[in-house]
């Protein structure tokens, strides 16, 4: 079920190498949440399928980096070699993860240095959705069948779409939800067969490696939250957060996720330094063509072509979506999407949407303010609606 400690998503690696060189003895705490549990229906107990969680984390901490894939990542430009040699020396500590059950549901809870718990999330989310894919009642063979008859129905509707095939892009992001690991890899296989042109790569490096494709990710919503702990001031988090990615990778890996604290106070915090330096941005919650027309209306108030820069959208698409959006702002400003759940684990079953999101920094709460009401997450009532009140009074001032 794992068989690599880069079956996992890219930026987890480009946040790890920011993480080693600028924040390593910061103390993060992350929560699991099963958003559509009454949804789901397993063939085993609770218990039991705990059990079988456990023994994957077990294997997972058994893991290490191969030579082979040292070699690979020392390949890629913007990694330095002291983050190489920390690759090759690192191994996840299972004392910084446990599992228990609370009001029956399962809760994962995973507390330590930030550098030894980050790559944690996406294969334990992945562990999760493989085994709910063999214990929620249809056979493998099943579920693989009907996988397979809408995979080439999407593809075949994307081949047909009248669109410019050397400008419509697509990158596959779906490993934490995927329906298990050998489906996600035919799903690569397939469309690396039958739509190379428009697929530009993978979020999974194990993947890319393979493939001969193209790694893809920046950065995600805990490097926003985390500064909320980490920066001076609070109203300044994100701006800090996008000086430290900018100290880091000089001009490389410039896609900014836009959504960590509400769009509008994103665009308040992404000023003309900002909007020149970074190449574009992502986003990963709220209505796209209205996060597109204000995105397309700041880069112009900053005196920007928003035909130089990119919008990259993540959120929950499938590729007649993609296809939507790329029509209507493709003359407008460049587009590429990132499809995941719909592609992995779409076959017939209701897919688990499950996340491990940080809640604390050094043990201070975080939180995630999400453009769309059911993908925010905060432990703290009380720093939520401080952060709001902040985020409230700087955009209206």
């Amino acid at each position: 079920m794992l068989y690599s400690l880069l079956d996992t998503d890219f930026y987890k690696l480009t946040m790890m190498q920011v993480i080693l060189h600028q924040y390593a003895s910061a103390w993060v705490r992350y929560a699991f949440k099963w958003r559509n549990w009454d949804e789901m229906h397993l063939t085993v107990s609770l218990q039991d399928f705990k059990s079988k969680v456990d023994a994957e984390i077990d294997r997972l901490c058994q893991l290490r980096f191969s030579d082979e894939e040292i070699d690979y990542l020392a390949g890629i430009r913007f990694f330095k070699p002291d983050f190489i040699e920390y690759l090759r020396l690192f191994q996840l500590n299972r004392n910084y993860i446990n599992t228990f059950i609370d009001n029956e549901r399962l809760q994962i809870n995973i507390e330590g240095p930030w550098l030894n718990t980050i790559l944690y999330e996406i294969p334990v989310l992945a562990v999760i959705s493989e085994l709910y894919s063999s214990l929620h009642g249809v056979d493998d063979a099943t579920w693989q069948k009907e996988g397979r008859r809408r995979l080439k129905e999407k593809v075949r509707l994307l081949i047909a779409a009248t669109i410019d095939e050397h400008r419509f892009r697509f990158a596959e992001f779906g490993t934490r939800r995927r329906a298990s690991y050998a489906w996600q890899q035919e799903v690569l296989h397939y469309l690396v067969d039958n739509c190379k042109n428009r697929l530009v790569g993978t979020s999974n490096p194990h993947f890319a490696m393979q493939l001969g494709i193209r790694p893809i990710g920046t950065m995600a919503h805990e490097f926003f939250q985390a500064h909320q702990q980490l920066g001076p001031r609070l109203v300044d988090s994100q701006k800090i957060a996008l000086q430290c990615w900018a100290d880091e990778y000089r001009g490389e890996l410039g896609i900014a996720l836009s959504d960590t604290m509400g769009f509008d106070k994103f665009l308040k915090d992404f000023d003309r330094f900002f909007a020149l330096l970074f190449n574009g941005c992502r986003q990963d919650s709220g209505d796209p063509y209205e996060w597109t027309e204000k995105l397309i209306a700041h880069y112009q108030r900053l005196r920007i072509d928003p035909t130089t820069k990119s919008a990259i959208y993540s959120d929950g698409l499938t590729l007649e979506t993609a296809v939507k959006i790329f029509t209507r702002f493709h003359d407008q400003i460049e587009t590429a999407f990132g499809i995941g759940t719909n592609l992995t684990n779409d076959c017939g079953f209701v897919a688990p949407q499950v996340v491990i999101k940080m809640v604390e920094c050094n043990r201070k709460p975080v939180a995630k303010i999400s453009d769309s009401q059911d993908k925010g997450m905060c432990e703290d009532e009380e720093f939520l609606d401080y952060l709001n009140y902040v985020i409230r009074e700087d955009i209206n001032s």
